[in-house]
């Protein structure tokens, strides 16, 4: 913040002194822009302070949690009524991505089928998502929802929207022990809730 209030004062004297003394016109070619520069940098470093500085969420392990989530399709399109919804999907995402986290969405190999009644691919879903596709994965017909989200959220540093129970899958992933990992969620007289609750350090 002192220099560029330095570098104003400078532009601004020599901007007088350009016009005050005979002979110093051409000193205002340099001081001009200068002044401009210094009124910019001054606005800028005001926005910055002006800026909360949001912290990540501490994990209980003293390790801080990022800012992305993974999204367990298989488990979330169902939350509502009972049944496999896209637009039930979408919701979630959608509170997901205004609470400020980056979702990555994971779904079985059919999914597409249950979904729109036709099979569909990482684009395709990330387009009914309004996702990038590089944050959709639709996974592989030999591989299992649960290890391919437990596997995606380690990967990402991430912590998981689902209400599955992982059993079995503790040993090898001991953060699913770590309170807000797992993040609850469904309905609630037809109003969406998700258990995310924000603690600033």
């Amino acid at each position: 913040m002192i220099a560029p209030l330095l570098l104003l004062l400078l532009s601004l004297a020599g901007i007088i002194a350009a016009y005050a003394l005979p002979g110093m016109t051409d000193l205002v070619i340099v001081a001009g822009p200068s002044l401009a520069a210094s009124l910019y940098l001054l606005v800028r470093a005001r926005t910055r302070e002006k800026t909360p500085n949001v912290k990540p969420d501490p994990a209980p392990s003293g390790r801080a949690y990022n800012r992305r989530i993974v999204v367990d399709a298989s488990d979330v399109m169902s939350w509502k009524d009972g049944k496999p919804q896209l637009e039930t999907l979408r919701e979630v995402v959608r509170h997901v991505m205004a609470l400020g986290y980056t979702p990555g969405v994971v779904f079985d190999t059919d999914a597409g089928q249950v979904l729109t009644g036709a099979p569909q691919d990482n684009a395709a879903l990330g387009r009914l998502l309004g996702l990038p596709m590089d944050n959709v994965l639709v996974i592989d017909e030999d591989e299992t929802a649960e290890t391919t989200v437990l596997a995606a959220a380690r990967h990402l540093g991430a912590r998981v929207v689902t209400n599955g129970r992982f059993r079995g899958a503790e040993k090898t992933h001991p953060e699913l022990h770590q309170p807000g990992y797992l993040i609850r969620g469904g309905y609630k007289s037809g109003e969406l809730w998700l258990k995310l609750d924000r603690v600033d350090a």
